[in-house]
C-alpha cells in the first residue's frame, strides 16, 4: 500500500506471485522502490511486464527475497560475525554480499552491481520489508 513501491507491486502480479509472497512466510525482502526501476536502462520494466518473460522477471523479484525474518539488527550483526562481508541465499537460487560503507548497508548482487538499503524494518503480516535505492540481478 506504499506509493514508493508501485511499480514493484505490478512486477508482482505480473509474474504471479502476489500469492506466493502473501503465503505463511517469513520472508526478508528487499524492495526496490520505484526511482529504483527508473535506474535500469528504457523500456527495462515494459519488457519484463510482458507475459513472455514471466520466467526472468520472476527470477528477478525472487532475488530480492529471502526465507526468514532478519529485522535490520540482525543483518548488521551478520555482516559483523563474518568479518564485514554477509552471504545470503535467496528465494531465486542465487547469493546476495551484504557489507557496510559509510554506515550503509550495502547489497552486492551476483554481477557486481550494488545497491544500498535505504529504509529499514517496514513491518510487513508474514515478515519484514527493507527498501533499496537499486534492482539486483541474478546472473
Amino acid at each position: 500500500s506504499n506509493d514508493n513501491f508501485t511499480t514493484l507491486v505490478a512486477a508482482v502480479k505480473a509474474a504471479n506471485l502476489v500469492e506466493t509472497l502473501n503465503s505463511e512466510g517469513p520472508f526478508t525482502v528487499f524492495a526496490p522502490i520505484n526511482a529504483a526501476f527508473d535506474k535500469l536502462p528504457a523500456g527495462t520494466v515494459e519488457s519484463l511486464l510482458k507475459p513472455e518473460n514471466v520466467k526472468t522477471l520472476t527470477a528477478i523479484l525472487t532475488y530480492h527475497v529471502v526465507a526468514g525474518k532478519f529485522m535490520a539488527a540482525d543483518v548488521v550483526k551478520a555482516i559483523g560475525d563474518n568479518n564485514g562481508s554477509f552471504s545470503i541465499p535467496t528465494v531465486q537460487g542465487s547469493m546476495l554480499t551484504a557489507t557496510i560503507s559509510d554506515g550503509n548497508v550495502i547489497l552486492t548482487d551476483t554481477n557486481g552491481n550494488k545497491s544500498t538499503i535505504i529504509m529499514t524494518d517496514v513491518a510487513a503480516s508474514n515478515g519484514v520489508i527493507h527498501a533499496i535505492d537499486s534492482v539486483v540481478m541474478p546472473k
